[in-house]
């Protein structure tokens, strides 16, 4: 946990101070700790101070033991006995380990034995002590042994320890005077060393049941400092820390609602608590943000992967609005008066939720809410450089980059048809909800009711400047251009040519070879296309647009293929409505005649089409 916390701290000196301070203040038995890659010594100066030691003499120790610590590098675990040299009862325990963004790859730990010494204190019956594989006593009831750091490897129990591939065992033997013993040893299950318990013979039957005891203890005693390990990775600490390392990392990829939040149970009040608590409040200012603005461009600012500067983008363009909506206004205000704001926004609420939804799922972006009207595009947060127009035409460089563009262009035009097609559907249910409500609710004193409703779309591909627009104060992500003017006007043109959804010129001629049947393609389609089949029709008049010429628009009648139900398979509350299927898909119109019929659009006569020319800016040329 401490090496964790140095690593995060980096170069900051403040931070790095900080963490040192707080591990010696709640670890006081550890001296100092040392990584002999970087060379970077963490002393406790509180034990240092009190048994007159310098930061020159723990630098000097380590120097000496370099063997010790290559060792710990190669991946053994070493205990050395530093007491010698300090004058006071300190032991070093060396391992290897493993941290991101370390360099390093062993530490070295000064601890205290005082009161692991307190463990090994000699019995009446029985001695125990603590010897590293070296025969070094590091822990020993006789100070003077312990501070000499004696080697007792000659010792019968010591060199059968050291020489014995058991982790475990009991003899009986007879020390240098010819007294009879029974010894027993037990290793470390990780490091270099072991307890040893002798007693005489002589005194076993009385001592036996106090030795028992006494070696539960030493061995809780080696469980502990097996567990002092674990306590510097391990400690409280550090699991709420990797869940929040990984909370923040799905917030910085865009995710801002990772289910790894529910994972932060965290509650207390100390530093974890409060960063926890902040980054639950920067999921709500995110999300709220994202309400405001747009997820996809919210994502985009919080991953760095979008440029605040305008650029031209060949995208797709979408608009629609209600038809009708003044009327439909006006009827809330008679049936609910003062009251008729908050129900006119309850209405469009649900009506745009289901459209956006449908948006998002495609990957459009969606650009405003204009009254009853939104504007989305395709393609505006695609990083597409058009620097491969400045290239020689018969560079392949050039060829290869415009193949990669168009394909980018028709993926985002076919994704917009697709959003459309959804839509329709989604329309349908809204209105056959909406028709359950006001049937739910007609009895009721100023009844609720939801109004059947049609819409019109428009899209319209071309080059545009997309980007981030307005004052210093106020910007706004938008996209502005004569291709989405256009689209606005195509829009408008639904009602006159009794469609739901219109599409330019522009447009059905980036999808026509892959996507439309039609005469440039034999009216053949390959089976990887197939899928994405699109019915469309185009309208018998040629429209005057202000510079543009004349215009042929197509109404989009259908995609054959479409699948409402994998449209919305993500959505665990989609329940299929065949009623509301019949507008798409296989059992979907395959002329605009049947799609009018569907969805009550009356057949227009076009010999009798006159448009506004101030408020459509289009005019009807001879049919």
């Amino acid at each position: 946990m401490f090496l964790d916390l140095l690593t995060a701290a980096g170069e900051n000196e403040t931070e790095v101070r900080s963490v040192e301070n707080m591990f010696f203040d709640r670890n006081k038995s550890v001296a100092a700790v040392y990584l002999p890659v970087s060379k970077r010594l963490f002393v406790n100066t509180a034990y240092f101070v009190s048994r007159e030691l310098e930061r020159e003499n723990a630098f000097a120790y380590f120097a000496q033991e370099n063997e010790a610590i290559a060792r710990a590098q190669d991946g053994s675990f070493e205990l050395l006995n530093a007491s010698v040299f300090f004058n006071a009862p300190l032991l070093t325990l060396m391992y290897p380990f493993s941290l991101t963004g370390s360099r390093d790859n062993a530490a070295a730990v000064l601890f205290s034995t005082e009161e692991l010494g307190e463990s090994f204190s000699s019995g009446s019956v029985n001695q125990s002590f603590f010897v590293n594989n070296e025969g070094v006593v590091l822990v020993h009831s006789d100070m003077e042994l312990m501070m000499q750091a004696a080697d007792v490897n000659k010792m019968t129990i010591v060199k059968t320890m050291l020489e014995s591939p058991s982790n475990n065992a009991q003899i009986t033997y007879l020390d240098e005077n010819g007294e009879e013993y029974i010894g027993a040893f037990r290793k470390l299950s990780i490091g270099n060393g072991g307890v040893i318990t002798t007693v005489k013979t002589s005194v076993i039957l009385e001592g036996v049941n106090a030795t028992t005891r006494r070696n539960v203890y030493i061995t809780i005693a080696i469980l502990a400092l097996a567990i002092m390990i674990i306590y510097f990775f391990a400690k409280s600490l550090s699991v709420p820390l990797k869940q929040l390392t990984a909370v923040v990392n799905e917030i910085n990829s865009g995710n801002f609602n990772t289910e790894l939040f529910g994972e932060l149970k965290h509650k207390s009040k100390d530093e974890i608590g409060v960063l926890i608590k902040s980054t639950r409040n920067e999921r709500e200012i995110l999300n709220t943000f994202t309400k405001l603005t747009n997820k996809g461009v919210t994502q985009a600012i919080i991953k760095k992967a979008i440029d605040f500067e305008p650029h031209l983008k060949d995208v797709t363009i979408f608009f629609s609005d209600i038809r009708g909506f003044t009327a439909i206004s006006d009827g809330f205000k008679n049936r609910f008066g003062e009251k008729s704001a908050a129900e006119i926004i309850s209405f469009l609420n649900d009506y745009m939720s289901r459209m956006v939804t449908c948006i998002t799922k495609t990957g459009g972006t969606v650009d405003k809410f204009e009254g009853d009207a939104i504007m989305a595009a395709w393609g505006v947060l695609r990083n597409d450089s058009l620097d491969w127009e400045q290239m020689s035409e018969t560079s392949e460089s050039r060829a290869q980059a415009k193949e990669a563009h168009d394909k980018y262009v028709r993926d985002d035009a076919l994704s917009a048809i697709t959003c459309c097609i959804a839509m329709r559907y989604s329309l349908m249910k809204y209105n056959k909800d909406a028709e359950a409500f006001s049937e739910a609710h007609k009895n009721e004193p100023l009844a609720q009711y939801k109004p059947h409703i049609r819409i019109g779309a428009g899209l319209n591909s071309g080059r545009a400047t997309v980007g981030f627009m307005g004052s210093y104060d106020k910007m706004e992500f938008t996209s502005i251009g004569d291709a989405v003017n256009f689209a606005s006007r195509t829009e408008a043109s639904n009602k006159p040519c009794g469609t739901d959804t219109l599409i330019t010129q522009d447009t059905y001629d980036i999808l026509k070879h892959d996507f439309i049947r039609c005469e440039e393609n034999n009216y053949t389609l390959t089976a990887e296309n197939e899928k994405n089949e699109i019915i469309v029709e185009q309208i018998p008049v040629e429209f005057e647009v202000k510079g543009k010429g004349k215009q042929h628009f197509y109404g989009v009648v259908n995609m054959p293929n479409f699948s409402i139900a994998e449209f919305f398979a993500d959505d665990p509350t989609f329940e299929l409505d065949e009623d509301c299927e019949k507008c798409v898909g296989p059992n979907g119109p395959r002329t605009l005649s049947e799609m009018r019929k569907l969805l009550g659009i009356a057949e227009p006569d076009f010999g009798q089409v006159n448009l506004d020319a101030e408020e459509n800016k289009i005019q009807v040329a001879n049919p």
